[in-house]
């Protein structure tokens, strides 16, 4: 799923209007045996979600200064797919005035910026994301897109379960969190990988 949901479209619609970005990068997180999943600690207040019936959005406060977004992916076992970053699509403006910046790569270049400049928070938590009712959902887009190459890397920015091949991204994308120089060697090795 962390592969499929590259090139959709994560949409909010805020009462300041609809908020678009395109899905450029996700890293996936398993169950029990992936220690840097929520999940390998079993069922808590805060992961309870990665337990429950998939496509519901999964979000939580990081290093007590940031929401992350994922989407849960699996019930049994449970895993879930953060969303690290967007290329904005739609809504620019009110995203430059949640993030207090003007340049347009910076605006949802990783996992906070892009849930400060989407107003994902708390209130997101649980929310139905393949539901058209829904204010915070993913869709396809209405004109398909080439192809996109994609480079599957091991994660990032996690100290646990740290060589696995689990963040994907759009290898020609500007909005990409982090790119590491063993990225493009990565790429070949794990280009099969899902």
């Amino acid at each position: 799923m962390a592969r499929e949901l590259l090139g959709l479209l994560l949409c909010h619609q805020t009462p300041h209007g609809l908020l678009v970005g395109r899905i450029v990068e996700t890293e996936a997180y398993l169950g029990a045996t992936d220690l840097a999943s929520h999940s390998a600690r079993g069922r808590t207040k805060r992961n309870y979600l990665m337990f429950e019936a998939p496509g519901h959005a999964y979000v939580y406060f990081s290093y007590g200064n940031h929401w992350c977004f994922n989407t849960v992916a699996y019930a049994k076992p449970p895993g879930a797919v953060l969303v690290r970053a967007l290329e904005p699509v739609e809504g620019m403006d009110v995203m430059t005035l949640n993030r207090g910046l003007s340049n347009p790569r910076d605006l949802t270049n990783g996992p906070g910026k892009l849930t400060k400049a989407l107003d994902i928070g708390r209130a997101q938590n649980a929310a139905a994301l393949f539901e058209s009712a829904s204010p915070l959902y993913i869709a396809r887009p209405t004109r398909s897109r080439p192809k996109m190459p994609v480079v599957v890397t091991p994660r990032i920015g996690i100290s646990k379960s740290v060589d696995l091949p689990l963040r994907f991204y759009v290898a020609d994308s500007p909005y990409v969190s982090r790119r590491r120089a063993l990225d493009a060697a990565l790429r070949d090795a794990f280009e099969g990988a899902s």
